[in-house]
């Protein structure tokens, strides 16, 4: 009884803790549910399965010491228990404090995000000094503060129940193990629960306040790993050649060998044939979201609207830059997990749009004020067909240094300096450049903008002088030979912070896209576009007929479909005009219409909820099978 006691106000206590934690996210983002009809006091219900899984799983380790441990090692075994627990409680303080400010930069509890940049320490650490001092400062105050109660509370604490019969330890230690068993598992039905319990109603604001964190955190892992290893089987299964049919049928693509070992290349001619080797530059620009094109904070990316062909509904695919590197460079769409720049089998022989030019002699080149370690990037460019990578150490006394690299305006004064002397040396050339200076902490070179809030590193400061930089690129560029025989585009990766109260916050993905040059006609295009779709428009202007497995069209094919497929944390939205079929892992699909930027459940479009999943399945089969080339 001793063991199970003691075990209890362990367990009692976690639950506590992460009761205080549901509470406050709860009364914080009231306002965001209260008036809808689900009931949000379930989340408190749904959330103690999900805080018991934790729990039991924590508590393994100390009933397996508690019982088997001899009786002479009683004093060492109490120690090791306290230490555990003080990490464990401190650890769990960490992650109940660090909730609120992930879940106001990401509008999710933290998840897989949580961890994937602790291999970039020097500029996570910088971030985490510039922009969030005062939580650093509260949750390490707590966890200190704890740790020191608890160490001079607990002295003798495990010494009772060490020092118990052998037999007395043993007896009890079967019901307890059965009761941690039942509390990890948490369902009595054929699979034990998992963060798929939490979400249990139609609002998600409300299902992320049911989730636990630190789950949220080591479930993401675990699915993300699986993932990048096996079919994805959580979403509803489906045979590959099934899938892929219906990804063909969806794009309208024209009909090919699915089976062959790349079944979306196909020959594409262009509609503007021309016998000269027009150059392509893709200016990508961090966290550009929609939101932010105004005249107040992008007045050069305005001016340049007034003189490009400009996309009014275009979308990206993803929320990290991972999924808007893909998308703009090889037409991809985002696959679960990890995106296919950080894959393994994806850093060689995977389409381009350098591999693609490289066989007409095009110099193909990666520009980035940073590091380009950094998510992969070298290997990803290097392995897939670019000759050139220039980043950080490429500079020679630039204007201005940040956390993530070089400024923007270093960026642009390099990539015009390389392509006229490409140029003039009769070279065609490719090109992508990355801009950085729109990344948190936000920190910019003064004195280039009027700033919009005073002396503040904030997104609205920081976007106004990436699009400063925008401006001042092309200032340079039309002063210079290249660029009369040079297609540019200038699109977002991502929005800066996509949040929302719907299972996919759609509008969140709008991002502002245009392309400008020689023979491209100025105006507007309203329709629905994607990231493929704008880099084969951006090839289909080069002039010349060529083959290529892009999962987009240009919009001058008259084949075209209004399509996109949105990745929002695990779940997919595939968007066939204003109507949406969202899956997600062990949940059934749902269709909506898109409304006044919102989602609206309707009617079960059964169709379109398998041609979601096809996406899933399908793309995830052409990653794995190295099936995109």
């Amino acid at each position: 009884m001793k063991i199970f006691k003691k075990l209890l106000g362990y367990y009692m206590g976690m639950i506590l803790l992460f009761f205080i934690g549901r509470v406050g996210l709860f009364v914080w983002q009231y306002d965001r549910f209260s008036q809808t009809d689900v009931n949000y006091w379930l989340a408190f219900i749904y959330g103690l399965k999900m805080d018991t899984i934790l729990a039991s799983m924590l508590l393994i380790v100390p009933l397996i010491l508690l019982s088997f441990i001899p009786m002479k090692w009683a004093k060492i075994v109490n120690l090791i228990l306290r230490v555990y627990f003080m990490t464990v409680f401190a650890f769990l303080i960490y992650m109940e404090n660090a909730t609120f400010p992930f879940f106001n930069q990401y509008d999710v509890r933290p998840n897989f995000k949580f961890v994937e940049y602790l291999e970039y320490p020097v500029e996570v650490f910088h971030m985490l000094i510039a922009d969030f001092k005062l939580p650093l400062f509260i949750a390490f105050f707590m966890m200190i503060t704890f740790s020191w109660l608890f160490l001079r509370m607990t002295k003798e604490s495990f010494i009772e129940v060490l020092k118990l019969p052998f037999k007395s330890k043993i007896i009890w230690f079967l019901p307890i193990v059965l009761l941690l068993f039942i509390g990890i598992r948490s369902s009595l039905g054929h699979r034990p629960a998992n963060i798929s319990d939490a979400m249990y109603s139609s609002n998600r604001i409300v299902n992320e306040i049911a989730k636990n964190s630190l789950y949220s955190v080591g479930y993401a892992i675990y699915a993300n790993k699986k993932y990048a290893t096996k079919a994805i089987k959580l979403y509803g299964k489906m045979s590959s050649y099934e899938a892929l049919k219906r990804i063909q049928n969806v794009l309208k693509i024209e009909k090919n060998d699915l089976n062959s070992s790349s079944p979306f290349s196909r020959e594409i001619k262009t509609h503007f044939p021309t016998t000269k080797k027009k150059n392509l530059v893709i200016f990508l620009q961090e966290s550009l979201g929609y939101q932010f094109v105004t005249p107040e904070i992008t007045p050069e990316l305005l001016k340049l609207k007034k003189e490009a062909l400009w996309f009014n509904e275009s979308y990206s695919n993803g929320t990290r830059s991972v999924r808007g590197i893909a998308g703009t460079t090889a037409g991809f769409l985002a696959v679960p997990g990890k995106g296919v720049v950080k894959r393994s089998k994806s850093q060689s022989d995977f389409f381009t749009f350098a591999s693609l030019l490289n066989p007409l002699g095009y110099h193909t080149m990666f520009l980035y004020g940073g590091e380009a370690r950094f998510d992969n990037m070298r290997s990803w460019f290097l392995g897939n067909g670019f000759d050139e990578i220039v980043e950080q150490k490429d500079y020679t006394s630039p204007v201005y240094v940040a956390t993530w690299g070089v400024s923007d305006e270093d960026l642009v004064k390099k990539g015009n300096e390389r392509f006229n002397d490409l140029y003039k040396k009769g070279k065609p050339f490719a090109a992508l450049m990355f801009s950085s200076s729109n990344h948190s902490p936000f920190d910019i070179p003064s004195g280039r903008i009027e700033e919009i809030k005073k002396g503040k590193n904030c997104v609205e400061n920081a976007v106004k002088y990436a699009d400063y930089a925008i401006g001042e690129f092309f200032k340079e560029a039309k002063t210079l030979a290249y660029y009369k025989d040079t297609i540019f585009v200038v699109i977002a990766d991502h929005n800066i912070r996509v949040y929302g109260d719907d299972v996919v916050p759609i509008n969140m993905f709008h991002i502002p896209a245009l392309i400008l040059g020689e023979g491209v006609k100025k105006g507007e295009y309203n329709a629905l576009v994607s990231q493929p779709d704008i880099l084969a428009t951006a090839i289909d202007y080069l002039g010349k007929d060529l083959k290529y497995p892009i999962l987009g069209k240009s919009i001058f094919s008259n084949t075209k479909n209004d399509v996109n497929l949105m990745q929002f944390n695990e779940n997919y939205a595939l968007r066939v005009g204003d109507k949406v079929a969202v899956v997600q892992p062990r949940k059934k699909a749902q269709t909506y219409l898109y409304k006044n930027k919102h989602l609206v459940l309707t009617a079960h479009d059964e169709a379109l909820e398998k041609d979601a999943l096809a996406f899933v399945i399908g793309l995830n089969y052409i990653y794995d099978k190295q099936k995109y080339k």
